[in-house]
Protein backbone atom coordinates (compact mmCIF):
# COMPACT_ATOMS: atom_id res chain seq x y z
CA UNK A 1 0.00 0.00 0.00
CA UNK A 2 1.30 3.80 0.07
CA UNK A 3 0.48 7.19 1.18
CA UNK A 4 -0.70 9.99 -1.07
CA UNK A 5 0.39 13.48 -1.07
CA UNK A 6 -1.59 16.27 -2.55
CA UNK A 7 1.01 19.12 -3.10
CA UNK A 8 -0.49 22.78 -3.83
CA UNK A 9 -2.46 20.68 -7.22
CA UNK A 10 -4.69 23.25 -8.93
CA UNK A 11 -6.66 22.26 -11.93
CA UNK A 12 -8.42 24.58 -14.18
CA UNK A 13 -10.32 24.22 -17.81
CA UNK A 14 -9.99 27.49 -19.48
CA UNK A 15 -10.75 29.76 -16.99
CA UNK A 16 -13.03 27.66 -15.02
CA UNK A 17 -10.63 26.85 -11.78
CA UNK A 18 -11.59 22.70 -10.70
CA UNK A 19 -8.86 22.60 -7.69
CA UNK A 20 -7.08 25.54 -6.27
CA UNK A 21 -3.76 24.80 -4.19
CA UNK A 22 -5.46 21.34 -2.83
CA UNK A 23 -2.90 19.90 0.11
CA UNK A 24 -3.50 16.91 1.14
CA UNK A 25 -2.28 13.46 2.56
CA UNK A 26 -3.73 10.20 2.83
CA UNK A 27 -1.80 7.79 4.52
CA UNK A 28 -0.90 4.28 4.13
CA UNK A 29 -3.84 1.92 4.57
CA UNK A 30 -6.04 5.20 5.32
CA UNK A 31 -9.97 5.34 4.55
CA UNK A 32 -10.30 8.90 3.08
CA UNK A 33 -14.05 10.55 2.57
CA UNK A 34 -13.41 13.93 -0.20
CA UNK A 35 -17.11 15.55 1.34
CA UNK A 36 -18.48 18.10 -0.41
CA UNK A 37 -21.60 19.95 -2.73
CA UNK A 38 -21.80 19.44 -6.54
CA UNK A 39 -18.81 21.38 -8.60
CA UNK A 40 -16.70 21.71 -5.69
CA UNK A 41 -13.61 19.89 -7.11
CA UNK A 42 -14.30 16.52 -5.02
CA UNK A 43 -14.44 14.76 -8.47
CA UNK A 44 -11.36 16.66 -10.17
CA UNK A 45 -9.46 15.75 -7.22
CA UNK A 46 -10.06 12.25 -7.56
CA UNK A 47 -9.31 11.89 -11.23
CA UNK A 48 -6.25 13.96 -10.64
CA UNK A 49 -4.83 11.34 -8.05
CA UNK A 50 -6.00 8.51 -10.31
CA UNK A 51 -4.18 10.50 -13.41
CA UNK A 52 -7.25 10.64 -15.52
CA UNK A 53 -6.81 14.09 -14.97
CA UNK A 54 -3.09 15.82 -15.02
CA UNK A 55 -2.52 18.96 -13.10
CA UNK A 56 -1.94 22.31 -14.01
CA UNK A 57 0.02 23.34 -11.33
CA UNK A 58 1.46 21.63 -8.51
CA UNK A 59 2.80 18.06 -7.41
CA UNK A 60 1.13 14.37 -6.60
CA UNK A 61 3.22 11.93 -5.01
CA UNK A 62 2.48 8.08 -4.30
CA UNK A 63 4.76 7.31 -1.34
CA UNK A 64 8.18 9.32 -2.08
CA UNK A 65 7.58 8.76 -6.30
CA UNK A 66 6.09 11.70 -8.36
CA UNK A 67 3.54 10.29 -10.46
CA UNK A 68 2.08 13.48 -12.07
CA UNK A 69 2.23 12.85 -15.70
CA UNK A 70 2.38 9.25 -15.27
CA UNK A 71 -0.71 7.34 -17.23
CA UNK A 72 -3.25 5.15 -14.34
CA UNK A 73 -1.86 1.94 -16.02
CA UNK A 74 1.25 3.10 -14.40
CA UNK A 75 0.49 4.02 -10.87
CA UNK A 76 -1.80 0.57 -9.60
CA UNK A 77 -4.86 1.92 -8.96
CA UNK A 78 -8.58 0.42 -9.13
CA UNK A 79 -11.24 2.90 -9.42
CA UNK A 80 -14.96 2.46 -9.24
CA UNK A 81 -17.82 4.73 -10.39
CA UNK A 82 -20.80 5.86 -10.00
CA UNK A 83 -22.41 3.88 -13.14
CA UNK A 84 -20.05 0.58 -12.55
CA UNK A 85 -19.37 0.28 -16.30
CA UNK A 86 -19.95 -3.50 -16.27
CA UNK A 87 -19.95 -5.30 -19.71
CA UNK A 88 -22.98 -6.13 -20.42
CA UNK A 89 -21.84 -9.48 -22.74
CA UNK A 90 -20.34 -11.01 -19.89
CA UNK A 91 -20.87 -13.03 -16.99
CA UNK A 92 -20.01 -11.61 -13.22
CA UNK A 93 -16.97 -13.96 -13.61
CA UNK A 94 -15.61 -12.64 -16.94
CA UNK A 95 -16.64 -9.24 -15.63
CA UNK A 96 -14.24 -9.79 -12.53
CA UNK A 97 -11.39 -11.66 -14.10
CA UNK A 98 -11.16 -9.41 -17.42
CA UNK A 99 -8.35 -7.49 -15.88
CA UNK A 100 -6.44 -10.11 -14.90
CA UNK A 101 -6.86 -11.44 -19.03
CA UNK A 102 -5.66 -7.92 -20.05
CA UNK A 103 -2.54 -8.71 -17.62
CA UNK A 104 -1.88 -12.11 -19.22
CA UNK A 105 -2.99 -14.43 -15.71
CA UNK A 106 -3.70 -18.05 -17.19
CA UNK A 107 -7.27 -19.17 -17.09
CA UNK A 108 -6.53 -21.09 -13.91
CA UNK A 109 -5.03 -18.15 -12.18
CA UNK A 110 -8.23 -15.82 -12.64
CA UNK A 111 -10.37 -18.71 -12.24
CA UNK A 112 -8.68 -18.78 -8.62
CA UNK A 113 -8.95 -15.53 -8.08
CA UNK A 114 -12.48 -14.44 -9.16
CA UNK A 115 -13.27 -16.99 -6.46
CA UNK A 116 -11.75 -16.00 -4.15
CA UNK A 117 -12.71 -11.87 -4.05
CA UNK A 118 -16.50 -13.46 -5.10
CA UNK A 119 -16.26 -15.17 -1.87
CA UNK A 120 -15.21 -11.90 0.13
CA UNK A 121 -18.12 -10.39 -1.34
CA UNK A 122 -20.62 -12.92 -0.79
CA UNK A 123 -21.77 -12.97 -4.92
CA UNK A 124 -20.25 -16.47 -4.93
CA UNK A 125 -23.44 -17.79 -6.61
CA UNK A 126 -23.99 -14.91 -8.90
CA UNK A 127 -21.12 -15.70 -11.17
CA UNK A 128 -22.49 -17.23 -14.15
CA UNK A 129 -24.90 -14.29 -14.46
CA UNK A 130 -24.72 -11.45 -16.75
CA UNK A 131 -25.48 -7.37 -15.09
CA UNK A 132 -28.74 -7.42 -16.81
CA UNK A 133 -29.60 -10.32 -14.55
CA UNK A 134 -28.40 -8.25 -11.09
CA UNK A 135 -29.81 -6.00 -8.56
CA UNK A 136 -28.69 -2.67 -7.87
CA UNK A 137 -26.18 -3.92 -4.93
CA UNK A 138 -25.36 -7.00 -6.83
CA UNK A 139 -23.68 -5.18 -9.73
CA UNK A 140 -21.74 -2.80 -7.38
CA UNK A 141 -20.51 -5.70 -5.39
CA UNK A 142 -19.53 -6.75 -8.83
CA UNK A 143 -17.82 -3.38 -9.90
CA UNK A 144 -15.85 -4.08 -6.82
CA UNK A 145 -14.43 -7.24 -7.19
CA UNK A 146 -13.37 -6.33 -10.15
CA UNK A 147 -11.28 -3.66 -8.70
CA UNK A 148 -10.61 -5.77 -5.60
CA UNK A 149 -8.96 -8.43 -7.96
CA UNK A 150 -6.45 -6.87 -9.18
CA UNK A 151 -4.72 -5.96 -6.06
CA UNK A 152 -4.25 -2.41 -7.00
CA UNK A 153 -2.29 -0.56 -3.99
CA UNK A 154 -5.24 2.68 -4.00
CA UNK A 155 -8.30 1.76 -4.16
CA UNK A 156 -10.64 4.92 -5.40
CA UNK A 157 -14.54 5.41 -5.49
CA UNK A 158 -16.67 7.81 -7.42
CA UNK A 159 -20.12 8.36 -5.48
CA UNK A 160 -20.23 4.19 -5.39
CA UNK A 161 -23.72 4.35 -3.81
CA UNK A 162 -25.73 6.83 -5.56
CA UNK A 163 -27.68 4.67 -7.87
CA UNK A 164 -28.68 2.80 -4.60
CA UNK A 165 -31.91 2.91 -2.54
CA UNK A 166 -31.36 3.50 0.89
CA UNK A 167 -31.37 0.37 2.49
CA UNK A 168 -28.64 -0.71 0.08
CA UNK A 169 -26.62 1.89 0.68
CA UNK A 170 -26.65 1.41 4.32
CA UNK A 171 -25.77 -2.19 3.87
CA UNK A 172 -22.87 -1.18 1.36
CA UNK A 173 -21.33 0.95 3.54
CA UNK A 174 -20.48 -1.35 5.92
CA UNK A 175 -19.73 -3.81 3.57
CA UNK A 176 -17.10 -1.35 1.74
CA UNK A 177 -15.82 0.25 5.46
CA UNK A 178 -15.73 -4.20 6.34
CA UNK A 179 -13.43 -4.77 3.37
CA UNK A 180 -11.41 -1.85 3.70
CA UNK A 181 -10.36 -2.68 7.06
CA UNK A 182 -9.86 -6.46 5.71
CA UNK A 183 -7.49 -5.81 3.00
CA UNK A 184 -6.03 -2.13 4.43
CA UNK A 185 -5.95 -0.69 0.70
CA UNK A 186 -5.59 2.86 0.91
CA UNK A 187 -8.19 4.13 -0.54
CA UNK A 188 -10.12 7.65 -1.21
CA UNK A 189 -13.56 7.83 -1.57
CA UNK A 190 -15.87 10.48 -2.78
CA UNK A 191 -19.56 11.80 -1.97
CA UNK A 192 -21.43 14.29 -1.33
CA UNK A 193 -23.44 12.32 1.14
CA UNK A 194 -22.54 13.35 5.26
CA UNK A 195 -23.76 10.08 6.52
CA UNK A 196 -21.48 8.32 3.75
CA UNK A 197 -18.51 10.28 5.02
CA UNK A 198 -19.06 10.40 8.69
CA UNK A 199 -20.12 6.68 9.19
CA UNK A 200 -17.16 5.26 6.72
CA UNK A 201 -14.12 7.14 7.20
CA UNK A 202 -10.83 7.74 9.13
CA UNK A 203 -10.80 11.43 7.71
CA UNK A 204 -12.96 13.91 6.19
CA UNK A 205 -11.49 16.40 3.76
CA UNK A 206 -14.08 18.93 3.20
CA UNK A 207 -14.39 20.80 -0.21
CA UNK A 208 -15.48 23.76 -1.38
CA UNK A 209 -15.00 26.10 -4.61
CA UNK A 210 -11.69 23.95 -5.20
CA UNK A 211 -10.24 24.18 -2.15
CA UNK A 212 -9.96 22.14 0.83
CA UNK A 213 -11.41 23.68 4.06
CA UNK A 214 -10.65 21.24 6.74
CA UNK A 215 -9.27 17.90 6.86
CA UNK A 216 -9.97 15.85 9.95
CA UNK A 217 -11.89 12.97 11.77
CA UNK A 218 -15.34 12.91 11.61
CA UNK A 219 -16.65 13.26 14.98
CA UNK A 220 -13.56 16.47 15.54
CA UNK A 221 -14.81 17.82 11.98
CA UNK A 222 -18.25 17.87 13.97
CA UNK A 223 -17.52 19.24 17.08
CA UNK A 224 -14.79 21.92 15.77
CA UNK A 225 -15.10 23.11 12.22
CA UNK A 226 -12.81 25.47 11.43
CA UNK A 227 -14.86 28.18 9.16
CA UNK A 228 -18.30 28.84 9.37
CA UNK A 229 -18.88 27.32 5.76
CA UNK A 230 -18.03 23.93 7.78
CA UNK A 231 -20.22 24.67 10.52
CA UNK A 232 -23.17 24.98 8.19
CA UNK A 233 -22.24 21.81 5.83
CA UNK A 234 -21.78 19.47 8.63
CA UNK A 235 -25.07 18.36 10.57
CA UNK A 236 -28.49 18.04 9.72
CA UNK A 237 -30.40 20.09 10.13
CA UNK A 238 -26.90 22.06 10.40
CA UNK A 239 -24.96 24.64 12.98
CA UNK A 240 -27.52 27.98 13.47
CA UNK A 241 -25.37 30.99 12.67
CA UNK A 242 -26.08 34.17 14.27
CA UNK A 243 -24.91 37.68 12.88
CA UNK A 244 -23.94 40.10 15.86
CA UNK A 245 -21.72 42.70 16.79
CA UNK A 246 -18.64 41.78 19.13
CA UNK A 247 -18.41 44.15 22.11
CA UNK A 248 -16.17 43.76 25.74
CA UNK A 249 -16.58 39.65 25.40
CA UNK A 250 -20.76 39.96 24.54
CA UNK A 251 -22.37 39.55 21.52
CA UNK A 252 -25.23 41.98 20.49
CA UNK A 253 -27.39 39.95 18.47
CA UNK A 254 -29.78 42.99 18.22
CA UNK A 255 -33.54 42.75 18.50
CA UNK A 256 -32.72 39.38 19.27
CA UNK A 257 -30.57 39.79 22.27
CA UNK A 258 -27.26 39.87 23.69
CA UNK A 259 -24.95 36.49 24.24
CA UNK A 260 -22.58 37.27 27.30
CA UNK A 261 -19.48 35.25 26.52
CA UNK A 262 -16.46 36.63 28.83
CA UNK A 263 -16.51 34.24 30.96
CA UNK A 264 -16.18 31.40 28.52
CA UNK A 265 -13.95 33.35 26.53
CA UNK A 266 -11.11 33.51 29.50
CA UNK A 267 -11.49 30.13 30.26
CA UNK A 268 -10.67 29.36 26.65
CA UNK A 269 -7.71 31.40 26.62
CA UNK A 270 -6.23 30.17 29.66
CA UNK A 271 -6.44 26.86 28.82
CA UNK A 272 -5.69 26.53 24.93
CA UNK A 273 -2.48 24.88 24.10
CA UNK A 274 0.24 26.48 22.01
CA UNK A 275 0.10 24.90 19.29
CA UNK A 276 -3.29 26.58 18.74
CA UNK A 277 -2.18 30.39 19.30
CA UNK A 278 -4.00 31.74 16.66
CA UNK A 279 -6.78 31.02 18.63
CA UNK A 280 -5.51 32.90 21.92
CA UNK A 281 -4.63 35.96 19.37
CA UNK A 282 -8.28 35.69 17.93
CA UNK A 283 -9.56 35.27 21.77
CA UNK A 284 -8.37 38.41 22.94
CA UNK A 285 -9.37 40.03 20.43
CA UNK A 286 -12.69 39.14 20.48
CA UNK A 287 -12.72 40.29 24.55
CA UNK A 288 -11.22 43.35 23.59
CA UNK A 289 -12.65 46.87 23.31
CA UNK A 290 -13.00 46.45 19.46
CA UNK A 291 -15.96 46.18 17.84
CA UNK A 292 -16.34 43.87 14.76
CA UNK A 293 -18.67 41.75 13.10
CA UNK A 294 -19.05 38.30 14.67
CA UNK A 295 -20.87 34.95 13.81
CA UNK A 296 -22.18 33.04 16.83
CA UNK A 297 -22.93 29.12 16.10
CA UNK A 298 -24.77 26.54 17.80
CA UNK A 299 -25.74 23.26 16.92
CA UNK A 300 -29.38 22.40 17.15
CA UNK A 301 -29.21 19.89 19.52
CA UNK A 302 -27.97 22.50 22.01
CA UNK A 303 -30.92 25.14 22.10
CA UNK A 304 -33.12 24.50 24.73
CA UNK A 305 -37.07 25.98 23.93
CA UNK A 306 -39.00 27.86 26.56
CA UNK A 307 -42.24 29.13 27.01
CA UNK A 308 -41.69 31.65 29.36
CA UNK A 309 -38.15 33.99 29.79
CA UNK A 310 -35.49 32.24 32.03
CA UNK A 311 -34.97 34.04 35.17
CA UNK A 312 -31.29 33.67 33.97
CA UNK A 313 -28.68 33.07 31.26
CA UNK A 314 -28.04 33.77 27.75
CA UNK A 315 -31.61 34.33 25.71
CA UNK A 316 -32.73 34.36 22.35
CA UNK A 317 -35.97 35.31 21.13
CA UNK A 318 -37.91 34.34 18.50
CA UNK A 319 -41.09 32.84 16.98
CA UNK A 320 -42.33 29.69 15.72
CA UNK A 321 -42.17 28.97 11.77
CA UNK A 322 -42.59 25.57 12.04
CA UNK A 323 -42.76 22.02 13.98
CA UNK A 324 -41.29 18.80 12.12
CA UNK A 325 -41.77 15.80 14.18
CA UNK A 326 -38.93 13.22 12.84
CA UNK A 327 -39.51 10.25 15.14
CA UNK A 328 -36.56 10.06 17.03
CA UNK A 329 -36.86 13.66 17.97
CA UNK A 330 -39.01 17.47 17.10
CA UNK A 331 -37.25 19.84 14.90
CA UNK A 332 -38.45 23.08 15.29
CA UNK A 333 -37.77 25.93 13.20
CA UNK A 334 -37.66 29.77 14.80
CA UNK A 335 -37.99 33.04 13.04
CA UNK A 336 -35.05 35.01 14.66
CA UNK A 337 -34.35 38.69 13.42
CA UNK A 338 -35.63 37.30 9.90
CA UNK A 339 -33.19 33.54 9.63
CA UNK A 340 -34.85 30.53 10.28
CA UNK A 341 -33.18 28.58 13.97
CA UNK A 342 -33.44 25.57 14.30
CA UNK A 343 -33.79 23.66 17.81
CA UNK A 344 -33.96 19.77 18.13
CA UNK A 345 -36.17 19.30 21.28
CA UNK A 346 -37.56 15.77 22.64
CA UNK A 347 -41.38 16.68 23.23
CA UNK A 348 -43.98 18.74 21.61
CA UNK A 349 -44.51 22.09 23.43
CA UNK A 350 -45.26 24.81 21.24
CA UNK A 351 -47.30 25.42 17.75
CA UNK A 352 -46.71 27.60 15.14
CA UNK A 353 -46.77 31.29 15.94
CA UNK A 354 -45.67 31.01 19.42
CA UNK A 355 -43.31 33.60 20.62
CA UNK A 356 -40.13 31.28 22.52
CA UNK A 357 -36.75 31.43 23.99
CA UNK A 358 -33.84 29.63 22.89
CA UNK A 359 -31.18 29.25 25.80
CA UNK A 360 -27.80 27.66 25.85
CA UNK A 361 -24.90 26.58 27.76
CA UNK A 362 -21.85 29.39 26.51
CA UNK A 363 -19.62 25.98 25.90
CA UNK A 364 -21.36 24.86 23.83
CA UNK A 365 -20.94 28.05 21.77
CA UNK A 366 -19.08 28.49 18.47
CA UNK A 367 -17.76 32.24 17.69
CA UNK A 368 -16.65 32.92 13.55
CA UNK A 369 -14.85 36.22 12.98
CA UNK A 370 -15.38 38.19 9.40
CA UNK A 371 -13.61 35.69 7.13
CA UNK A 372 -15.44 33.05 8.97
CA UNK A 373 -12.62 31.63 10.45
CA UNK A 374 -13.46 29.99 13.87
CA UNK A 375 -12.52 32.46 16.51
CA UNK A 376 -13.24 29.88 19.80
Amino acid sequence: MVAITLENVSKYFGETVANYQVNLQVTDGEFLVILGPSGCGKTTALRLIAGLEQPSEGAIYFDDDRVDGRSPSARNIAMVFQNYALYPHMTVAENIGYPLKVRGFSPDERDEKVEDVTSLLHIEDQVEKKPGALSGGQRQRVALARAIVREPTVFLLDEPLSNLDAKLRQEMRSELKRLQNELEITTVYVTHNQEEAMSMSDRVAVMNQGTVQQVAPPQELYDRPRTAWVAQFIGSPPMNLFQGTRRNGSIDLGEAGTVDLSGVLEAKEAVVETSERDDVQSTALLASDTQGTVSLGIRPENLTLASTPPPSGNVIEGRVDTVEPMGEYILVNVSVNDQIVNAKVSDRTVSRGDRVYLTFDTNDAYVYDTNGDLVA
